[in-house]
């Protein structure tokens, strides 16, 4: 469903099971709604519903249509505005049976006018609508579900607390404040080179960008907890590529023979360093494909390069064992040109345990994929690359469009300090430049969203959340 679709309906009760599918011992209906007094009458009876309590878990009969009990459980009334999402909302804790549950619901929504199921991350989206939660803890809210590591999670409950938004916040009062006495000073153009150097105007724009670069790296950080490193072990046949793969992740997961060839497609695994997910793929080894021995392992060695050109890091792995032939050197060759330069790639040398194995160039990383040796270098090497210091108590949760609408907020703050920098200091630019960094500020916390953007963010939230 398209968002402007959703927020028209913003208004009509939503019912939802709140709790996974399949059986378990609680299960959860939840509503909200402007008035859920039918509801109320409807399954807990018009003198219960008369006495419910607001905000403490009483113990109730669930009624049925006909007034049978369909269970007994607890029911919790939020009366508005003292609500998650604003509205009146009720939660009916039941037994979690799948039949049951299906009933309740079913139950709710024949009871309360106009009520129709939820939508996925609708009742977020409602609290975020009412100002119950900036866009940056609702989207806290998802990725405090979906953390994969302890240290995503704590990021993530941070961020929900408010630490990213009101850092986003701090920036935009600066923002705004350089705004004001720009602005202001427009109305003095005879002035104003003398106001910009009075008033410290470029010393508080220097100060801001600082400030925002502080931003930045916290949000980079907190991307990358949350959205983990893509990186992909690549290099030829029988260079140990599964045998790091599975000494990384301290399980057997792809199969290791002398037999060049014997991975012919990709094979993933996550592991954490630092709390922080690494998916890590092992490639069909990298040849010509003169080379390959069928048609499949010519499959393999293009998925390969597929993964290559998408990750984040590659790990260029060489033998140290066959550095001294020249066959094998030449295949190092053909793989290190279409290779990515830079940052993006590591060069690790394996089999430093092997009696015929040749020194690694000096200041490389050699290790042994067999016994482990040189595995905690590579561990640390990776986290470098990727840009990552280890969670202290101050990370947040970020995403990519968070570190992108900070980025387009510095290129506008630089802009700006060329505007302030030139000697006739063109102060109807440099207070464009000042809007369009508070906008993209704005993008994070939702003060400027899109609709489409909000429709692409909780859709992809839970039903019943």
């Amino acid at each position: 469903m398209r968002a402007t679709e959703v927020l028209g309906r913003q208004h009509d009760p939503i019912v939802a099971i709140a709790t996974p599918p399949g059986r378990g011992a609680v299960g959860i209906v939840r509503a909200s709604g402007r008035d859920l007094a039918p509801l109320l009458e409807a399954v807990l009876g018009p003198e219960r519903a008369r006495t419910l309590a607001p905000r403490q878990a009483t113990l109730v009969s669930f009624l049925g249509e006909g007034g049978q009990t369909l269970d007994r459980g607890l029911a919790i009334h939020f009366p508005a505005p003292h609500s998650y999402t604003g509205e009146d909302v009720l939660e009916l804790q039941a037994h979690g049976g799948p039949v049951l549950l299906q009933l309740l619901l079913a139950r709710c929504l024949a009871a309360l006018p106009g009520a129709r199921a939820a939508e996925p991350g609708e009742f977020t989206q409602r609290a975020f609508l009412a100002g119950k939660l900036d866009l940056a803890q609702a989207e806290a809210v998802a990725d405090l579900i979906d953390a994969s590591t302890e240290a995503a999670a704590r990021s993530a409950a941070r961020s929900l607390a408010g630490a990213f938004s009101g850092e986003v916040h701090a920036l935009v009062e600066r923002v705004v404040a350089l705004r004001t006495l720009v602005e202001a000073t427009l109305d003095f153009p005879e002035e104003e080179i003398d106001i910009l150097e009075q008033a410290g105007a470029r010393a508080q724009l220097d100060a801001l960008v600082a400030a925002l670069d502080a931003a930045l790296a916290h949000a980079r950080q907190g991307a990358l907890l949350r959205e983990g490193l893509h990186v992909v072990l690549a290099g030829q046949p029988n260079v140990g590529k599964s045998s790091l793969l599975n000494a990384l992740a301290g399980a057997e997961l792809a199969i290791v023979t002398p037999i060049p060839g014997t991975t012919r497609d990709r094979v993933r695994e996550t592991i954490q360093i630092e709390g922080v997910p690494l998916h890590v793929v092992d490639t069909a080894g990298l040849r010509r494909d003169e080379q390959a021995a069928d048609e499949v392992e010519r499959i393999g060695i293009e998925r390969s390069w597929e993964a290559i050109g998408a990750a984040d890091a590659v790990i260029f792995l060489h033998d140290l064992t066959r550095l001294g032939d020249a066959a094998y050197r030449a295949g190092e060759s053909n793989i290190a040109a279409r290779l990515p330069a830079g940052p993006r790639r590591l060069d690790v040398y394996n089999k430093a345990d092997a009696a015929q194995a040749a020194p690694a160039p000096p200041g490389s990383l050699a290790l042994s994929a067999r016994t482990g040796a040189g595995l905690d270098a590579l561990r640390r090497a990776l986290l470098a690359q990727a840009g990552f210091s280890p969670a202290g108590e101050g990370t947040v949760i970020a995403r990519t469009r968070h570190v992108q609408a900070l980025q387009r907020t510095r290129l506008h703050l630089l802009a700006a300090q060329g505007h302030a920098a030139a000697r006739d200091a063109a102060l109807d630019l440099f207070a464009e430049e000042l809007r369009l960094a508070q906008q993209a500020l704005g993008e994070i916390t939702g003060e400027f969203t899109s609709d489409d953007l909000l429709g692409q963010i909780f859709a992809k939230f839970c039903i019943g959340k």
